[in-house]
């Protein structure tokens, strides 16, 4: 279920509010009795039915209340799944996830900078199916290839270097695994887009491209970083991580490698910086590679169920006035013939 105002519900807060007053106005007016008055001869005078009906009230009133509120939301659920087709590609996004990611040549760091550029492009590209493969000295599938976008930004946002334990840049792995996790679909364009810095390189990369290419899967790399690099940040308060000797390891982007990489995928290397350049550039290479058909099924039509929740709260408001109408004549005092008065 989803609310179509859901900034009403903010105003069931006021509920505990409400019940801390109730109860602590009860809690004066039996010590104001107890000061001024004769605690026994107050019990006399008042209706025994007084307490309960004051009680009966409050509840029904107070629940009456917060199905208002929701009422207010207009809470309403999906009733028919609709299959919407688009116009598309299939995308791989394979996230270097090691710990030179973290360094803060690139703002505010190499991996958010990453991070904020998959996200973006999600966004952007609405027709095309995406998945997302995590590596660093091992690979694996993060995300399996979707259209649901909403999931595709969950699951990036859960992206940290603690994810694989293993360090390194296995780019090969996370290139034949991606080649691995296409569908089936042999109409449709192709892409992985690697975004790494090259650091720690362990081989067997550039084959991997050269294989995917030759699959008719284009595999493009973004580089993140500088020449000049960046230190890499352990989680300390100034402090950074170092190598043997004790010296701050400096990590730079290795550019060759990367333009290696993707001149043997037959596609295109793309330098990520501190502006929007990057995103551009790719978006416009993917619009490039061949569209098909992409069916993505989503919720197109809504039953609204305040009517229902207004209803119960009517039901409330009458069951409060029924409950004190009988409370009411059952308390009513008795004449000398038996009956009610």
């Amino acid at each position: 279920m989803i609310f179509k105002d859901p900034i009403f519900l903010f105003l069931l807060l006021a509920i505990p509010v409400l019940v801390a007053i109730y109860f602590y106005s009860n809690y004066r007016r039996k010590k104001n009795i107890e000061l001024y008055g004769d605690k026994e001869l107050m019990k006399a005078l008042l209706p025994r039915t007084a307490k309960i009906r004051s009680r009966i009230t409050f509840w029904f009133l107070l629940s009456a209340l917060a199905l208002m509120v929701f009422v207010l939301a207009r809470p309403r659920y999906g009733t028919k799944k609709e299959t919407i087709v688009s116009k598309g590609v299939e995308v791989i996004v394979a996230l270097d996830i090691s710990n030179s990611m973290m360094a803060e040549d690139i703002s505010p760091n190499r991996l958010d900078k990453a991070k904020r550029l998959i996200s973006r492009m999600i966004a952007q590209t609405k027709g095309n199916k995406f998945s997302l493969i995590v590596f660093a000295g091992d690979a694996f599938v993060q995300l399996p290839i979707t259209t649901d976008h909403v999931s595709a930004n969950m699951f990036l946002n859960q992206v940290t270097p603690a994810l694989i334990k293993r360090q390194g840049t296995n780019v090969g792995d996370a290139i034949n695994l991606a080649c691995k996790s296409f569908s089936d679909n042999e109409k449709i364009g192709k892409a992985i887009i690697l975004i790494t810095d090259g650091e720690n390189h362990e081989g067997g990369a550039e084959e991997a491209a050269r294989l995917a290419a030759e699959q008719g899967i284009k595999v493009y790399v973004m580089g993140i970083g500088t020449a000049k690099g960046g230190r890499i940040p352990t989680g300390k308060a100034g402090d950074f991580l170092r190598d043997r000797e004790g010296n701050i390891v400096v990590t730079k982007l290795n550019e060759p490698m990367a333009q290696s990489i993707a001149a043997a995928g037959n596609g295109t290397y793309i330098r990520v910086d501190n502006t929007n350049s990057a995103q551009e550039l790719i978006e416009s290479e993917l619009d490039k590679l061949t569209k098909d058909d992409v069916k993505s099924e989503v919720y197109t039509k809504f039953r609204e169920q305040f009517g229902a929740i207004a209803l119960l709260a009517l039901i409330m408001l009458i069951a409060d006035s029924a409950a004190i109408a009988i409370i009411d004549y059952v308390s009513r005092p008795v004449n000398r013939r038996g009956k009610k008065r």
